[in-house]
């Protein structure tokens, strides 16, 4: 997992940090929709959240989302992260993204400047985007 002896306050705020992130990338094309909110789900009990928690790190996040102007705020936790689990962080993304079968001009310029933020080559980013688009398609 993530934490060795970290604290649980410290991966509590690791997953609602993250779980910021993934709702700002869902509603920013303004359709923030119960698929993406299943995708988030999914995503936090895959990043080690345990399922009776999971409504108060959205319940918390999405407070954080609405009151946060800039997504240095959301990504300072996962930046550290190690280069496999932030590729799942950014599939996760993309799925959200790619949920209603398109991807519009502001969901990838996020994802563009993600990729800088979270130290990802655009290589990989493309991969990703790809494979994701693909499966969702």
């Amino acid at each position: 997992m993530f934490f060795k002896k970290n604290s649980t306050e410290t991966k509590k705020n690791f997953l609602v940090k993250t779980c910021a992130l993934l709702i700002h990338a869902a509603k920013i094309d303004e359709n923030y929709t119960e698929s993406e909110v299943e995708i988030i789900k999914k995503t936090l009990l895959e990043l080690g959240a345990k399922k009776e928690n999971i409504i108060q790190i959205i319940k918390d996040a999405k407070f954080i989302e609405e009151n946060s102007n800039q997504i240095l705020d959301f990504t300072r936790e996962v930046k550290n992260l190690p280069k496999t689990e932030k590729i799942k962080i950014i599939e996760a993304l993309w799925s959200i993204i790619y949920s209603n079968n398109d991807a519009d001009i502001y969901e990838t310029n996020l994802m563009r400047r993600l990729a800088g933020l979270l130290y990802i080559d655009s290589s990989t980013m493309g991969d990703i985007k790809d494979r994701i688009k693909k499966e969702k398609l």
